[in-house]
């Protein structure tokens, strides 16, 4: 609890980068929620929601990797300013949508919102250490992992409401105001880069070369270490876990629980419940732990909780336990998250994190993609539980090889494996 406090009263810089990444992802959520509403009221069409999906995830798969080299080498807290005044201007073009005709406007801005989201992301996974000392670093990233589930909650409720009440338009203001304050408290930020994080390069045909070296560079890092290969992986497997439970967790809950859409809706939610518990848990006693060992834990626990919840259907009629589950699979959500940013972050050095986090968060968004094609496929041939049944196994069994390879991860995370 004292390094809880020290982080939030003390931090100053940190405190302001947490506030804006909240009052950011708010916005986000009231956009997504308002959208899917939306584009299914504009158009009645289940393939037009999944559009949005799809425009969502691009991004990150196609340029998600060589943002984070841009990241490198930038100022990390001038790249999250100008990334959301960027945000802001994006949104305007939906308020010239009309009707369906206009479909491909809206189409157009998720996928720049995305592509700006690229750039966001590592940046500010990036500056977090260097806003805190090295041994809050587990609860800094336990707020920050709170942020998320803070914002679906009121963000989501927002979407829904603001949605009814104003449609695109103020959708698309509401998102921007946020996108405005976060800029305002990112420019109170005082922290500055101490030096040039890489040298630049002269001449189209030298720089080319030298984005090309760094982007390879920060998928040789993803794969040249032990622990690194073991957080790689790691992501890979969960990831195509998690594109699975996105596509079949609505019908699981209708066809295997027998619940209408508000109970998905509910059901969904509630695991921000759990989520905002664990990660006050985590920000509070994290510190106490190696940062390796909240990862593998957690991913044990998430993965038997979420067993539990796909395959009580089985013996059990109701929606109850879902609901429990769900709350309950958020408080390890947030010990994983926490311990697995730490460990990044503590694997690689200020001049290559960048680059790191974007192949990461890269390679994740592939993955999920191939989660979701394959559940789509799979799920009507073997059913919807055994698949999902793989995914609670992907968690559980990583964290198992987590824990077994503690040797690789703790207590050297302290050292970079860039140089390997």
């Amino acid at each position: 609890m004292r390094t809880l406090w020290e982080v939030l009263a003390r931090q100053r810089d940190y405190r302001l980068v947490l506030s804006a990444g909240l009052v950011s992802l708010t916005g986000d959520w009231i956009l997504r929620t308002g959208l899917a509403f939306q584009v299914y009221l504009m158009t009645g069409s289940t393939l037009a929601s999944g559009g949005l999906l799809l425009a969502s995830f691009l991004p990150l798969v196609l340029l998600g990797s060589l943002a984070g080299v841009f990241v490198d080498r930038w100022d990390r807290r001038r790249t999250m300013i100008i990334t959301n005044a960027l945000h802001a201007l994006g949104l305007l073009p939906l308020l010239l949508v009309r009707d369906e005709n206009q479909l491909w406007v809206i189409y157009l801005v998720i996928l720049v919102q995305g592509c700006l989201q690229q750039f966001f992301r590592p940046a500010e996974q990036s500056l977090v250490p260097l806003l805190v000392e090295p041994r809050q670093l587990v609860t800094a990233n336990s707020l920050n992992s709170q942020t998320n589930d803070i914002a679906r909650l009121v963000g989501a409720a927002l979407g829904g409401v603001l949605a009814a009440a104003g449609g695109l338009p103020l959708l698309a203001l509401a998102d921007a105001a946020t996108y405005l304050v976060a800029m305002g408290l990112l420019l109170a930020v005082r922290h500055r880069p101490g030096r040039v994080i890489v040298e630049r390069v002269r001449g189209v045909r030298a720089a080319v070369q030298g984005l090309r070296d760094e982007w390879v560079e920060g998928i040789r890092i993803c794969v040249g270490g032990p622990a690194m290969r073991l957080v790689f992986v790691f992501g890979l497997v969960t990831g195509v876990g998690e594109g699975a439970m996105s596509t079949l967790f609505a019908p699981f809950v209708s066809a295997e629980l027998g619940g209408d859409g508000t109970a998905y809706g509910l059901i969904t939610s509630s695991q921000a419940v759990g989520g905002i518990a664990g990660g006050l848990i985590a920000a509070a006693a994290g510190s106490r732990f190696s940062a390796a060992k909240l990862w593998g834990f957690g991913a044990v626990a998430f993965g038997l909780i979420d067993l539990v919840m796909f395959l009580y259907p089985l013996f059990w009629d109701g929606l109850a336990p879902a609901f429990v589950c769900m709350i309950a699979v958020g408080i390890p959500g947030a010990f994983l998250t926490a311990g697995l940013m730490t460990v990044i972050q503590r694997l690689t050095d200020d001049a290559s994190r960048g680059r790191v986090f974007g192949a990461l968060f890269a390679a994740e968004g592939a993955a999920l993609l191939v989660g979701i094609a394959a559940a789509g496929l799979l799920g009507d041939v073997v059913g919807i539980i055994p698949v999902l049944v793989v995914q609670g196994l992907g968690f559980f069994v990583g964290g198992l090889v987590v824990l077994r390879r503690l040797d690789i991860l703790t207590p050297d995370t302290s050292r970079s494996e860039v140089a390997v």
